[in-house]
């Protein structure tokens, strides 16, 4: 499989990260030279066995770790001097929603970036609207998140980043603890979303569904870049990176 950096041509790089190498402290050496983009409106998926840096690498694309190389989001460059820029173009979604929700209730988790862009109050309660209604979560917008399931937390947390509208979303395991029907809703909803999306996960049928290409990590390391269909059907290159072929694709 041929290893490349090029985005998909769908318009300019939205993110651009170069030798990107992170060290936690103790010495784990988590990415190592780490070099890749992503298209605007593209959907990009990473894809890994456990410890291959995906959420290390996605904790970088907003600021939250910095390590050594250069990432870039809408030609800025993430330094300390540009992080507040940078965080309003990207809308990170953690895998734990409990790293994520901590307002008393929903509405004001979901408000909370909007209001501190200095927004009236009406565009705010417009945006939490809309952004709660994207995930079917706007009946729970008076409720406590620690009261509902983390199925539900993990919407509103996708939420919070909708109500930013972000021009890059940053998706760690989004379908993870959700059941068949509202999996199939998230996935609809990313696939229909208007900006460059980045998704990590272990769930490949959805990463298919999603992405239109795939880069495969293992050790920290770019191991494949290629077309989602291409990278997430060839079971040689899975099964050498400790993955195995889609449910979907099983015979």
């Amino acid at each position: 499989m041929a290893d490349n950096n090029q985005g998909s041509g769908i318009d300019s790089e939205v993110i651009v990260i170069k030798e990107l190498s992170y060290t936690y402290p103790g010495g784990a050496e988590a990415l190592k030279g780490i070099s890749m983009s992503a298209a605007r409106g593209e959907r990009l998926g990473l894809v890994g066995p456990n410890g291959a840096g995906k959420s290390t690498l996605l904790l970088h694309l907003n600021g939250l770790l910095r390590g050594r190389g250069s990432v870039e989001v809408c030609g800025i460059p993430v330094t300390d001097g540009r992080l507040d820029e940078v965080r309003l173009k990207v809308g990170l979604v953690f895998q734990d929603p409990d790293d994520q929700l901590f307002m008393p209730t929903v509405f004001d988790d979901v408000a909370f970036g909007p209001l501190n862009m200095g927004l009236q109050r009406e565009e705010v309660e417009r945006r939490v609207e809309d952004a709660l209604s994207a995930v079917d979560m706007l009946y729970a917008v008076e409720r406590c998140s620690h009261h509902l399931s983390v199925g539900e937390c993990k919407r509103v947390c996708v939420a919070t980043a909708l109500a930013m509208t972000p021009e890059a979303l940053v998706l760690d395991e989004p379908t993870s603890n959700l059941d068949p029907y509202h999996r199939r809703r998230l996935i609809e909803l990313v696939r229909g979303l208007d900006m460059t999306t980045v998704v990590a996960g272990h769930d490949l049928d959805a990463m298919l569904d999603i992405c239109d290409r795939v880069v495969l990590l293992d050790g920290g390391k770019v191991a494949a870049v290629g077309p989602a269909e291409d990278i997430l059907t060839e079971r040689a290159l899975l099964e050498a990176h400790s993955l195995e072929l889609p449910l979907s694709r099983q015979s």
